[in-house]
């Protein structure tokens, strides 16, 4: 088959032309310029009909009238598409064109309807009644039902189109529940304080309508069995932080139900006491025969007076009791011992807490010693964790990882004292606040203390025997950190120091937790200067307390810098841990002889001088020109060795006469030292 060569077109009316006469399409003729808008249409209907458009084909002169368009906004628009000749619509008759141009007539068109068109299009409904405000108030709709809605749409291209009605299957509706009526409601219950002033009213009426009768006669063989009027039972009363006396009856103490103010009863008017079996007889028993007289008393039975040994042995069992109530002289070898069985590499996985709340504690019924075990056990099995502090990424773990780990910082070894104390039935807590350990420097002379800021340690408070409230430090007691490592070695002078000494090197976030006996709050100037304003402590080293020297209270002089030109004595003195300590019972052996050694005059002449003591105090008074020049140092020594022996228990006579002797050999140990200026 050929290919039809497609006709070609030099314009776009030529085009319009071509289509208008294969689809009979008709299209305006193209014009140079916008025809003007023509004049507004009449009220009336306007029809045309099929003669007159003939005519104004045949006359390009006349002009065909139309149906005015809708007014635009004066905009550029495209041409004029060609409208199809089947629309309803009307479409303006096309301007005269040349001869050449015009295409051949077309059939004559329909009337062109109008917008007042006699046509009338189908009636749109109306909205349903608004209902009442009285209807609404007593239905209600269902959340799952819809009610009728009315949907009336009409659109520019079906305009005889019927509004679309949906309707709910569901004819049934909801009723609302009547208004609510607040006096039908049933009464309120009485309150607690309704309850019990009912209760002390009718005791109180109980009691002035009661009739006393008379008490029944006890006997052995039914013993008296407290009547408890029913009411509503008390609470259990709060346990006292010291034991107190036992009541005789603390069931009927303790279940009385609360009364009123009390009344006494009044006398009873004609009670005749009954007489029991052995009152029947009206004669009184006989009396013995060597029954003394009535005006001598009955002899004194002398095999039961306490002798002289035995008045002394309770004395002195009596003086052991008062000494055991120290802290810092009491035995504590027994938990000491048992803290030592159980490392934690052999506790078990599950329960850590209450398997050592249970093997530490559970052979002590004293709560001192239990909360001593637990001191001791974090000393041999928690070490302090060097590389977290100084590294400065403290991780946050648990009790069971700490205590399987081996590791803490201060906060976990308080947290897992704090754990087993607990599990162990001990009152305990944990403490934050400001310690007095790494990192503090003491105020030099004329420095001000820094901001108050009470954070960065952390210890315990434990609830011992009498109900004393104990602060202890397990981390110090533990070990302490020097040059970047942990120095592992037991304090127990953080366990057994008083309050107010433990204060002065624990500062507490809340003022609550100070626990001195005076009850006294310190604040954080007096804690930062500490007891001795404008003065340094000496340097006291490892070894006094354990021989029963305190190396916290009683020593002079208490300044780190001692002046040389003064022109006075300075007296060294020095004082027992405490009255009860003995060496035989709490040390390891009689004491060792003190000596302070001094340079001279102008430190020229080195000396080792004996202290004096009177088994309480050691003391020893110095010219301060004797003690050395500025900048040199005196010490206090402790003899451990002497000729190769043991040093315990050497005198100052047996010192001054071994050193006469010629040749000897002495060792010493180092408590203290000062600074001359």
């Amino acid at each position: 088959m050929a290919e039809v060569e497609e006709p070609k077109f030099n314009s776009l009316a030529e085009r319009i032309a071509a289509l208008n006469k294969q689809k009979n399409f008709s299209s305006p003729a193209p014009v140079s310029k916008r025809a003007p808008p023509p004049p507004p249409p009449n009220k009336q209907p306007f029809s045309v009909s099929v003669n007159e458009v003939d005519e104004a084909n045949d006359d390009p002169a006349q002009k065909t009238p139309s149906i005015p368009p809708r007014p635009r906004p004066a905009r550029r628009e495209p041409p004029v598409i060609p409208q199809r000749t089947n629309t309803s619509n009307g479409a303006p008759s096309p301007l005269p064109v040349s001869a050449a141009q015009t295409p051949p007539a077309l059939p004559g068109r329909p009337p062109l309807p109008t917008r007042n068109s006699t046509v009338e299009s189908a009636p749109t409904p109306r909205l349903p009644p608004r209902r009442s405000t009285n209807q609404l108030q007593l239905t209600r709709r269902d959340s799952n039902s819809s009610d009728i809605s009315y949907v009336s749409t009409i659109s520019n291209l079906s305009l005889s189109r019927a509004s679309t009605t949906s309707v709910d299957s569901v004819g049934t509706r909801r009723v609302l529940a009547p208004a609510f009526d607040q006096a039908k409601l049933p009464p309120l219950p009485p309150s607690r304080k309704e309850r019990e002033a009912q209760a002390t009213r009718e005791i109180a009426q109980r009691e002035r309508t009661e009739v006393i009768s008379p008490p029944l006669s006890s006997t052995r063989s039914a013993p008296a069995v407290p009547l408890l009027e029913p009411g509503r039972p008390n609470l259990p009363p709060r346990l006292p932080s010291r034991p107190a006396a036992r009541s005789p009856l603390p069931a009927q103490v303790e279940n009385t139900p609360p009364t009123g103010p009390r009344r006494l009863p009044p006398p009873p008017s004609a009670f005749v006491k009954p007489k029991t079996l052995l009152e029947g007889s009206s004669n009184p028993p006989l009396l013995p025969a060597n029954r003394p007289g009535r005006g001598s008393p009955p002899p004194v039975p002398v095999s039961s007076r306490p002798s002289r040994d035995a008045i002394g042995a309770v004395t002195v069992r009596a003086a052991a009791n008062q000494a055991a109530v120290c802290m810092i002289c009491r035995d504590f070898s027994g938990p000491d011992n048992v803290a030592a069985q159980f490392p934690f590499q052999s506790l078990p996985r599950q329960d850590p807490v209450g398997y050592l709340a249970h093997h530490l504690c559970s052979p002590f019924p004293s709560q001192t010693d239990k909360a001593r075990a637990i001191f001791t056990w974090c000393h041999h099995n928690i070490a302090y964790n060097v590389e977290e502090f100084l590294g400065k990424c403290v991780k946050r773990r648990d009790v069971n990882e700490t205590i399987f780990l081996g590791k803490a910082v201060c906060q976990g070894y308080a947290e897992v004292y704090q754990a087993i104390a607990q599990r162990a039935g001990l009152q305990c807590d944990v403490v934050g606040g400001h310690g007095k350990g790494y990192g503090y420097s003491p105020l030099k002379a004329g420095q001000r203390p820094p901001p108050k800021d009470p954070t960065g340690h952390a210890w315990n408070v434990v609830c011992i025997d009498n109900g004393e409230w104990k602060l202890i430090d397990a981390c110090w007691g533990a070990g302490a950190l020097g040059d970047q490592k942990f120095v592992k070695g037991f304090n127990p002078k953080m366990f057994t120091v008083t309050n107010e000494q433990f204060g002065l090197s624990h500062y507490p976030g809340n003022d609550r937790h100070f626990y001195r006996e005076d009850g006294r709050i310190l604040s954080w100037e007096e804690y930062i200067v500490g007891p001795n304003p404008g003065t340094e402590k000496p340097d006291w080293c490892g070894g006094p307390s354990a021989e029963g020297i305190s190396d916290l209270a009683g020593y002079s002089p208490a300044a780190k810098h001692i002046p040389v030109y003064s022109g006075e004595n300075v007296r060294f003195q020095f004082a027992k841990v405490c009255e009860h300590w003995t060496w035989e019972r709490n040390g390891k052996g009689p004491p060792y002889l003190l000596l302070l050694k001094i340079h001279g005059a102008d430190g020229r002449k080195e000396d080792l001088v004996p202290l004096e003591t009177d088994g309480y105090w050691w003391w020893v008074d110095v010219p301060a020109r004797d003690l050395g020049a500025p900048g040199m140092k005196v010490q206090l020594f402790a003899l451990t060795v002497l000729n190769q022996r043991d040093a315990r228990g050497v005198t100052k006579e047996e010192y001054y006469k071994t050193k006469k002797s010629g040749g000897y050999s002495m060792s010493w140990a180092i408590w203290c030292t000062w600074e001359l200026v």
